[in-house]
């Protein structure tokens, strides 16, 4: 198969080759999240935080709101998986002895926990005693003695500790309030989850893991060579294509050939009729949306720059002066490509989608059907944030600035 057409069986999987067909609901947000398997949190809102914007790309105009009743009401939970991250609660099975003591060692945050355990398990009691006994605990209910400093982004004691309980698998997250976690032991949390959904609560050994783990990501990512698998889940190091012989003489998985790649490619097994539509022509890619720098679709460098020929860096964390393209970076989705990225801020009391910087690929064609496009897309997702006037700053190259700068006025966000 082309690689174009193993691009839109990419994006068709993740639920980005085409626009939605009709208005979202809220089951959609769970629905969607089974589809990625999981979800990335990041903290950071200079426009939507990250899991919203993620949704967004895929959903359209949704109530946020919808992944915080997620959440509350048990259908999905907060795990360490590619990070910290949203899944779906019938993937507890999978993910919870990941989450236990003695596993995911390589994990920075299982790392930390461990040493946290080791060294305060007295005051991680106390805190398990507190919560069993006065009920779920956010961070800023404990006050931080001025100056205090500690690991972990210089939390204090109280948060290492709860976070090092979460990711023991001791605590979970039973909602968020005003984005912060709220704490609380896992039985009660599970205990909520089990009235409303099926709970799988099985024991996986760790063969059963990695196959599970395996098939999940290869299905999320609808194609995917062999190295880029673990990654969906941070799970150590890359695969070898032996390692997955296995899989495609079970027919669980599908070996297929992608146009200048140099190494085969896997489909699983229930995407056979999205691949048979791919290779015929028939599986088109038509969506135009602002992607999350978070979002699946590149949080693995080398996966996006094989496949899109994107190289996409985060540049949140380094410092400014060494930045090429900005602060917070939205990948723009056009049609089955990666065509440019734009730098975005939403200044929400002045009902303002402000875009820094824009650039297109260089062997991008910037001409007047790409800036109605990408026009729309802006002002679609500048009235879901609840800015709707846009301006638009530094734009490359020069000419499509100016098509862009008409179409975005066409468009009645100016």
């Amino acid at each position: 198969m082309s690689l174009q057409q193993a691009r839109n069986l990419h994006l068709a999987a993740q639920e980005l080759a085409a626009p939605p067909r009709r208005r979202v609901r809220k089951a959609d947000v769970v629905s969607a999240i089974a589809r990625m398997r999981v979800l990335q949190i990041d903290t950071i809102h200079v426009v939507a935080r990250s899991p919203y914007l993620v949704l967004f790309s895929r959903l359209g105009d949704y109530r946020p709101q919808w992944l915080d009743e997620a959440l509350a009401e048990g259908a999905i939970f907060e795990c360490w998986a590619h990070e910290a991250c949203f899944a779906p609660i019938a993937d507890l099975a999978l993910h919870r002895a990941e989450m236990g003591e003695g596993a995911r060692s390589s994990h920075w945050a299982m790392r930390s926990a461990q040493r946290t355990h080791a060294a305060q398990a007295q005051a991680l009691a106390q805190l398990l005693t507190r919560i069993r006994e006065q009920g779920p605990v956010k961070s800023s209910d404990f006050r931080r003695d001025a100056g205090a400093t500690s690991a972990w982004w210089g939390w204090k004691d109280e948060k290492r500790w709860l976070e090092a309980l979460f990711a023991r698998g001791e605590l979970m997250i039973a909602r968020r309030e005003n984005f912060q976690r709220v704490y609380d032991l896992r039985e009660r949390v599970l205990a909520k989850a089990r009235l409303r959904h099926l709970v799988d609560e099985r024991v996986l050994d760790a063969a059963e893991r990695e196959r599970a783990f395996v098939l999940a990501a290869v299905r999320a990512l609808g194609i995917t060579q062999a190295r880029w698998i673990n990654d969906y889940f941070r799970r150590g190091g890359k695969l070898r294509d032996e390692r997955l012989d296995e899989f495609v003489e079970r027919g669980e998985l599908l070996r297929v050939e992608v146009g200048h790649w140099d190494a085969p490619a896997y489909v699983h097994a229930e995407h056979a009729d999205l691949l048979a539509a791919a290779r015929a022509g028939r599986l088109r890619a038509t969506h135009v949306s602002l992607l999350s720098p978070f979002d699946p679709l590149v949080w693995d460098r080398e996966r996006a720059a094989t496949m899109f020929g994107f190289d996409y860096r985060l540049e949140c964390y380094t410092p400014a002066p060494k930045r090429r393209h900005g602060y917070y970076v939205l990948p723009i989705l056009h049609r089955g490509q990666l065509v440019g990225r734009l730098d975005a801020k939403a200044h929400r009391e002045e009902g303002r989608f402000e875009i820094k910087s824009l650039s297109l690929q260089d062997d991008v064609v910037g001409d007047a059907v790409l800036a109605d496009a990408l026009a729309r897309a802006i002002s679609q997702c500048a009235r879901w944030h609840g800015t709707p006037r846009v301006t638009l700053g530094q734009a490359a190259p020069r000419a499509f600035a100016a098509l862009l700068r008409s179409a975005l006025r066409t468009a009645d966000t100016v």
